[in-house]
């Protein structure tokens, strides 16, 4: 027996048809280079970017086609979000913290036609522009200093568009909105594709009440960029609900968040640990030097994720009336697959409970099925010990990668993702992240997580923050390293680290036998900690 429901095709075309038609006075805001502030109604959002996809179709791009971003959050690149897939193309966010040669390889594996930029970013396209030649270069006039006539400039082509005559092409729901590039530091970037479909379903789960719990009166900060992983999908879920949107622009220091948030007050921000850490330090810092310069906004929901976050920064945040929400996916999983939040039967839970849940990867979102894979390819028990691979499926969760032939080290014979992360799930069902499967350290024939430790590091009050490694060791086979990032001003011994790890329930075997102290760590393009390069830096050393 079959449905009597329509068959309707899954667009992002509805998502923009919907915010033009219902909130035309809502506020997009954007912070330009020079600090200023720009302010756009939905309504102008909505012709602008019908105006985007209008010229983009008279530039000849064609269904399936790659347009590449790269830019900064801001209004433009939001309609980029919706104007590339409205022309039936395909947008392709670069990420402008990759240096300049993988920038080119990854623009080139892709296959991009055209590249939409920002006027500031011109001096990184130059270091690439030999290495992937663009049929059209566009842009966007972000700084207000006009375009070089050599370019296309962005402004001039929404204004000689035609956005009420406009029609989308013919789509079907599985047609290619947006593809995003893995990371790569084990290897080449691998590009991830995401169809109406899945972004639709995605931002459907995204909204949720226990995921972002968006409505049309919140005000929402993205602080993660809008090219890691699409901003999380946020901004889709922003167009949808009609809630108001703040972008940063480049201006990522702590200070100018805390501007930001003093004139423009969220309900919602997201962004990666590091990010917040710093935030937190330096709003203490002021407000022990008696500073009125910031006000925190009491009551923000922040969504944080990238990275294990840590209990302490939880705390750190609570304590001025802000929870900090983890969530975990990857670029593989578009990317929300678990969020933590205060299920209904822990809504008694003591404050000891809540923090320490609010620390674990989460719950698994809605139409993301999940299990824990044990070394002997079983499902491990919902015990909170067991260990095991986290593999996922589901709807909005990539099958392949673009290009690249389906293989055993990432993919499973029956479909399922296998992320690399290594973790248990409990009885409640909340996964708690012990490492990536190359971070795990294997000492004596146990293992030690590095991650487990990392945190615990830096609930030390003199710690910034931490990252652990894994050494050789004649005896052990392995033995973990700590480098050590300190507070301004704060010192510490590796004998009272030590102390405080074993204050925290860690064995003495598990203790880092080595703790280098270090001005600042690597990190990824994605802001993640880049072990690979704390393990050259051992090994130039020793």
């Amino acid at each position: 027996m079959l449905s009597t429901m329509m068959d309707t095709q899954l667009s992002l075309n509805q998502f923009l048809e919907r915010a033009g038609q219902l909130f035309a006075t809502q506020e997009i805001i954007s912070r330009l280079p020079d600090k200023s502030l720009r302010v756009h109604t939905y309504a102008d959002y909505y012709r602008r970017t019908r105006a985007l996809a209008s010229a983009l179709c008279k530039l000849g791009v064609a269904p399936g086609d790659r347009v590449a971003t790269l830019s900064w959050n801001h209004h433009a690149h939001l309609e980029c979000y919706f104007g590339i897939p409205a022309a039936g193309a395909v947008m392709h966010t670069l990420n402008l913290r990759l240096a300049p040669a993988e920038l080119g390889w990854i623009a080139s594996d892709a296959h991009d036609r055209v590249l939409i930029l920002d006027d500031i970013l011109l001096p990184l396209y130059r270091q690439f522009a030999d290495l992937h030649r663009f049929e059209h270069v566009i842009v966007f006039p972000f700084s207000g200093a006009p375009v070089d006539p050599e370019f296309l400039d962005y402004e001039q082509l929404l204004a000689t568009a035609d956005p009420d005559g406009y029609a989308y092409p013919p789509q079907l729901e599985t047609d290619a909105v947006a593809m995003c590039y893995t990371s790569g530091t084990t290897g080449r970037p691998k590009g991830v594709v995401y169809s109406h479909r899945s972004t639709v379903l995605h931002t459907l789960v995204g909204v949720s009440g226990d995921a972002w719990g968006l409505r049309s009166q919140d005000c929402v900060l993205p602080v993660t960029p809008m090219f890691h992983a699409n901003s999380w999908g946020v901004p889709y879920g922003v167009i949808l609900t009609g809630a108001k949107i703040v972008f940063a622009g480049p201006h990522l220091h702590a200070e100018d968040l805390l501007d930001l948030m003093t004139l423009q007050p969220p309900t919602l921000s997201l962004g990666v640990p590091t990010i917040w850490m710093t935030l937190i330090q330096t709003y203490e810092a002021a407000q022990a030097a008696q500073s009125t310069r910031w006000r925190l906004p009491v009551g923000m929901r922040s969504m944080v994720g990238g990275s294990a976050v840590p209990e302490a920064l939880i705390r750190a945040f609570a304590k001025h009336g802000i929870w900090l929400q983890q969530g975990w996916g990857m670029t593989e999983t578009s990317p929300l697959a678990a969020v933590s939040y205060l299920k209904g039967d822990l809504q008694h839970a003591g404050e000891t409970e809540r923090f320490s849940r609010a620390a674990m990867a989460g719950v698994p979102v809605p139409l993301v099925d999940f299990r824990i894979r044990a070394d002997d390819d079983s499902d491990a028990p919902w015990d909170g010990k067991t260990v095991g691979e986290i593999q996922v499926r589901g709807p909005f969760i990539t099958g392949s990668y673009y290009e690249v032939p389906v293989t055993a080290d990432k993919f499973t014979a029956d479909g399922w993702l296998r992320t690399g992360d290594v973790a248990t799930m409990d009885e409640l069902g909340f996964v708690r992240i012990t490492d990536r499967t190359k971070d795990l350290i294997k000492s004596g024939g146990e293992w030690i997580s590095s991650v487990d430790l990392e945190n615990a590091i830096m609930g030390h009050p003199a710690v910034a923050e931490a990252a652990v490694i894994a050494i050789p060791d004649p005896k052990w086979d392995e033995r973990p390293l700590a480098y050590v990032v300190l507070r301004a001003g704060h010192t510490v011994s590796p004998a009272q680290l030590a102390t405080h790890l074993l204050a925290n329930g860690f064995a003495k075997w598990q203790i880092p036998d080595r703790v280098e102290f270090i001005d600042a760590l690597p990190r990824t393009a994605t802001g993640k900690f880049y072990k690979l390069k704390l393990r050259e830096m051992f090994a130039q050393n020793n």
